[in-house]
């Protein structure tokens, strides 16, 4: 089986922080649209809120690598990291208010014996849900690091969106 990398942004971005996973992926989507086209098998994706509609995209993976707003009752802007073992696939923890739905496309992947083998999460403790389209600044200021991460990952999966140890 060829590997199908799967870069997923989630989130609503009509609910300031709880979007954050949809700008970054367009912001890699910005910086790396090149890399995506010429890379076979890794695909960036604004999931948005689209939650059991993305079972397909989710169970065609082998590699899946999830941006969201996650709450862990942290500080705001505090960047959180969960690996597959990690992550809970039913509600018994919400990490954000689509998280459930999202959670239930785990949970079916990992009934349908299909979840992909390599899951990994990257997520940003939200500062506010309130209705806007901007990040708070906590998030805003924490994005940077959460790309940085997001390429970390990628590239131990064998996928280099950088050059030489640059920095988006």
């Amino acid at each position: 089986m060829n590997r199908q990398v799967l870069v997923l942004g989630i989130g609503n971005v009509l609910n300031t922080d709880e979007g954050v996973g949809v700008h970054a992926i367009r912001k890699l989507r910005q910086e790396f649209a090149e890399v995506e086209a010429a890379v076979a098998g890794v695909e960036l994706q604004d999931g948005g809120t689209l939650g059991l509609s993305l079972l397909p995209l989710v169970e065609e993976a082998t590699h899946l690598l999830l941006l969201d707003a996650v709450d862990v009752g942290e500080s705001p802007g505090t960047l959180v990291e969960l690996k597959k073992e990690q992550i809970p696939y039913q509600g018994a923890m919400k990490l954000s208010q689509h998280q459930v739905t999202f959670q239930e496309v785990l949970g079916l992947a990992l009934i349908r014996k299909k979840l992909p083998e390599h899951l990994h999460v990257i997520g940003i403790q939200p500062a506010s849900l309130a209705i806007g389209v901007d990040l708070s600044p906590e998030v805003q200021a924490a994005l940077p690091e959460m790309l940085n991460r997001a390429t970390r990952v990628l590239s131990a999966w064998g996928v280099n969106l950088l050059a030489a140890g640059e920095d988006i």
